[in-house]
């Protein structure tokens, strides 16, 4: 396995989440219109049954209101908003501030919900929930962006229970061409050439830029205490079999984990 190597300063480390956390900052009006609209679209029937059958073969028929999840990286509250709708308790995290005012308002538009549903700011690489606080954890093109991702599944194992199962869906976003330039990345056609240049920037800062992954992902989530990790390297074409709006053209992995 290739070992990651940590980013030698804490000032190097600040810097990038500063640069992420601007980034976001900048695309979060956007981002709101573009997931709320994919929360209206056939997108989110899909990632819906993607999420529950996982959740349903790892609880069986435990009431939704018994099961609290976890969004680590919300952003606009795709998932809290779309896993809330089922009457699951959802919290949003994010490191972005402005994302996180997002979320709440994606809540506040697409409520009332049965479970206590809601986002706040956090860190993914230092969480300031107790031990054991959730059943289930989901992310979604996150872990990339990680300057610490080990500290990070580390911390998502130490607040999940046991049993408990871990739902990442990620790409190798910074390997082989830059997509984000690619025509057919029509989800992110209209982002203008500066933040393209930004992201790109961001991209080569990051480490994790530079590993196999999810074969990097597998052997660390089982140093970081996840007994069962199934991988699915074909989840792209679960979610984006057709080129709409929302399409990208990165080949999407899904990393299943329990605890």
């Amino acid at each position: 396995m290739s070992e990651l190597k940590y980013i030698p300063f804490e000032e190097e480390s600040t810097e990038i989440k500063n640069r992420v956390e601007d980034y976001w900052t900048v695309r979060a009006d956007s981002f709101f219109a573009q997931k709320q609209h994919e929360l209206e679209s056939e997108k989110a029937q899909k990632w819906l049954e993607a999420i529950l059958t996982k959740i349903t073969d790892s609880f069986g028929n435990k009431p939704v209101s018994d099961i609290k999840i976890l969004d680590v990286g919300c952003g606009a509250g795709f998932f809290t908003v779309l896993l809330g709708k089922e009457g699951f308790d959802v919290t949003g995290i994010d490191l972005t501030k402005e994302m996180v005012s997002k979320a709440n308002k994606m809540i506040e538009l697409n409520g009332p919900f049965e479970g206590n549903v809601k986002a706040i700011d956090m860190d993914a690489e230092s969480l300031k929930f107790a031990d054991e606080s959730f059943d289930v954890i989901v992310t979604r093109n996150l872990t990339w962006t990680l300057p610490h991702p080990v500290d990070a599944y580390m911390e998502w194992s130490r607040v999940l229970k046991k049993g408990g199962l871990l739902l990442n869906f990620d790409a190798e976003y910074a390997k082989g061409e830059h997509n984000l330039d690619n025509q057919n990345n029509l989800a992110h056609k209209d982002i203008i050439k500066v933040l393209k240049d930004e992201c790109h920037e961001i991209y080569h800062m990051l480490t994790i830029s530079t590993l196999d992954r999810p074969e990097w992902d597998i052997e660390v989530l089982r140093r970081s205490g996840f007994k069962s990790v199934v991988t699915n390297t074909d989840f792209y074409k679960t979610i984006y079999d057709k080129k709409d709006e929302f399409y990208i053209p990165d080949k999407m992995f899904m990393i299943s984990a329990q605890k």
